[in-house]
C-alpha cells in the first residue's frame, strides 16, 4: 500500500509539471487580444508570444528527452520546475513585446525539460490497466490547469492587466520542483556517456524555424517572394540533412527506426492533426469573443471554460478505458465529435447566443477528452520499455508540432482570408467572420485527417 501510495504521488509532482504547462498556454491565449492592443503589435505579430514559446520548447524536446534517459528524474524535473518559474516571472515583468518573447523562450525551456520526460516516468510507474487510468488522470489533471485558466487569466486580466496571467503558474513551478527534488527517482540503471547529436539539432532548428517564419510571414511577405522561396529552400535542405544525418550515426537525435512501428508513426499523426484542429478555433475564438463580441476577458475565459470542464470529466474516462479494452473506437470518435464542434463555430456571428458558445465548446472538449488519453496509451504500449524516453519525447514533439503549425497556419489563413475580403469591399465585421468560418473550415480538414491516421494506426491487426 506504501508503494502504490508513492507512486501516486509520483504521478502528481509529474502531473504538475503539464498542469502549469496547460495552465499557462490557455491563460496567454485569453490574453493575446489585451496584449496585441497594449503593445501596440499586430495579430500576425502577438502570436509569436505562442510560437516562440512553442518553437524553443519543440526543438529542446529530443535533447531532454536523451537526458532523461541517462540523468536522474529528480534533478532533471525539479530544474525544469525551477527554470519555468524563473520564465513565468520575467514574462510578467517584460515592459516590451521583444523581451516578452524573450521571456517566454525561457519559459519554454522548463516546459520542454518535464513535458518531455512526464509521460516517460508515468509509463515507467504504472503498467497495463493502470498506465491507461493514470495517462487519463494526467488527461484530467491537464484539462484541469485548462479548466481554470481561462476563469483565472479572465479575472487578473479585468483586474490587473495582461502582466498578471503568468503569477499563479510561479508558486506552483517552485512547489514543484520542491517535491520533484525530493520524490521523484533519483536514480539511473546504467550511467553511460552523454552523446548529443549538436549538428542534427542545428539541422533540426534551422528547419523548423524556417519553416514557421516562412508560414507565419507568407501573406505578408507574398508567397512567391523571394524571402518565401529562400526560407523554403533552407526548410527543405536542412530537413534533408537532419533526415540523412540521423540515420547515418547511432546516437541520433530522433530514433526514426521507432516510425517502423504503424501503431507509433500513424498514431503521432494523429496527435499532430488533432492538435492543429483544435488550435483552429482554441486561437480565434477568444479574438472573436472580445473582438467581435466585445466581451470582457473574464466574460470571455468563461465562456471558454466548458471546453476544458468535459474535458477533466472525458479524459480520465477514456483513458481508463482505453487500458481495459484498446484505443480505437474511443481515437476515431474524439475526431468525429470535435468536427462537429467545429461544424458549429462555422455559424457563429454578432447574434449568436451564449449557450450555442458554451454548447459548441463543451463537445469541442468531450472530442479531445475521447481522443487523446488513448492515443497516448497506444502510442507509449506500443514500444519497449528501454524505449519509453525517446517515444516520450516524440510524442511531446508531434503534440507540439501541432500547436506550433496550428497557431502558425491558423493566423496566417485568418489573415490572408480577411485581407482578400477586406479588398473585395467587405466591412471589417463580416470580413472577420467569413475569414473566421473560412478558418473553421480548415480545421474540420485537420480533424478529419486525424480520423484517418487513427483508423490507419489502430486497425484491429495492430497492438492497442
Amino acid at each position: 500500500m506504501a508503494n502504490r501510495k508513492i507512486k501516486w504521488a509520483m504521478f502528481v509532482i509529474t502531473a504538475i509539471g503539464n498542469f502549469i504547462a496547460m495552465l499557462d498556454s490557455t491563460t496567454v491565449n485569453l490574453a493575446l487580444y489585451p496584449m496585441s492592443v497594449d503593445l501596440h503589435v499586430t495579430m500576425s505579430q502577438i502570436q509569436w508570444v505562442m510560437v516562440a514559446y512553442m518553437l524553443v520548447l519543440t526543438v529542446f524536446l529530443p535533447f531532454f528527452g536523451k537526458l532523461g534517459d541517462i540523468f536522474p528524474k529528480n534533478k532533471l524535473y525539479s530544474t525544469g520546475f525551477a527554470i519555468f518559474a524563473i520564465g513565468a516571472f520575467l514574462s510578467m515583468v517584460s515592459p516590451t513585446f521583444y523581451l516578452l518573447i524573450a521571456s517566454r523562450c525561457l519559459e519554454a525551456l522548463g516546459a520542454s525539460i518535464m513535458l518531455s520526460n512526464a509521460q516517460a516516468i508515468i509509463a515507467s510507474i504504472f503498467k497495463k490497466e493502470r498506465r491507461g487510468k493514470a495517462l487519463g488522470l494526467n488527461g484530467c489533471i491537464v484539462a484541469l490547469g485548462g479548466m481554470s485558466g481561462p476563469a483565472i487569466g479572465g479575472l487578473l486580466i479585468n483586474s490587473f492587466g495582461w502582466h498578471s496571467v503568468f503569477f499563479p503558474c510561479i508558486p506552483v513551478a517552485l512547489i514543484g520542483a520542491f517535491y520533484a527534488w525530493k520524490m521523484l527517482p533519483n536514480y539511473v540503471k546504467k550511467r553511460k556517456k552523454f552523446k548529443f547529436d549538436y549538428k542534427g539539432f542545428l539541422y533540426f532548428t534551422i528547419c523548423l524555424f524556417a519553416l514557421l517564419l516562412a508560414i507565419s510571414e507568407g501573406y505578408q511577405w507574398g508567397w512567391t517572394s523571394l524571402k518565401i522561396i529562400t526560407l523554403g529552400i533552407i526548410t527543405f535542405i536542412f530537413g534533408a540533412l537532419f533526415y540523412f544525418r540521423d540515420h547515418k550515426i547511432n546516437y541520433p537525435l530522433i530514433n526514426f527506426n521507432l516510425f517502423h512501428i504503424k501503431q507509433f508513426t500513424f498514431g503521432n499523426l494523429a496527435v499532430m492533426m488533432s492538435y492543429m484542429a483544435m488550435f483552429t478555433n482554441s486561437i480565434l475564438l477568444p479574438f472573436y469573443l472580445q473582438e467581435l463580441l466585445k466581451f470582457n476577458a473574464l466574460i470571455s475565459g468563461l465562456l471558454i471554460l466548458p471546453y476544458s470542464v468535459t474535458l477533466s470529466f472525458i479524459a480520465p474516462i477514456s483513458g481508463r478505458l482505453s487500458g481495459k479494452y484498446g484505443s480505437r473506437y474511443l481515437t476515431l470518435a474524439g475526431p468525429t465529435v470535435y468536427v462537429i464542434a467545429l461544424l458549429i463555430f462555422t455559424t457563429f456571428d454578432k447574434t449568436t447566443p451564449i449557450w450555442q458558445i458554451i454548447l459548441a465548446s463543451g463537445i469541442m472538449g468531450i472530442g479531445n477528452g475521447l481522443f487523446q488519453s488513448p492515443s497516448n496509451n497506444a502510442i507509449m504500449t506500443s514500444v519497449s520499455k528501454e524505449e519509453l524516453g525517446i517515444a516520450s519525447g516524440i510524442l511531446a514533439l508531434s503534440r507540439n508540432m501541432g500547436n506550433i503549425l496550428g497557431v502558425a497556419v491558423t493566423i496566417t489563413l485568418f489573415e490572408t482570408f480577411r485581407e482578400l475580403f477586406l479588398n473585395h469591399g467587405q466591412v471589417y465585421e463580416i470580413a472577420f467572420l467569413h475569414s473566421y468560418h473560412a478558418t473553421m473550415w480548415f480545421g474540420i480538414f485537420f480533424g478529419i485527417a486525424c480520423f484517418v491516421f487513427a483508423y490507419i494506426a489502430y486497425k484491429p491487426n495492430t497492438q492497442s
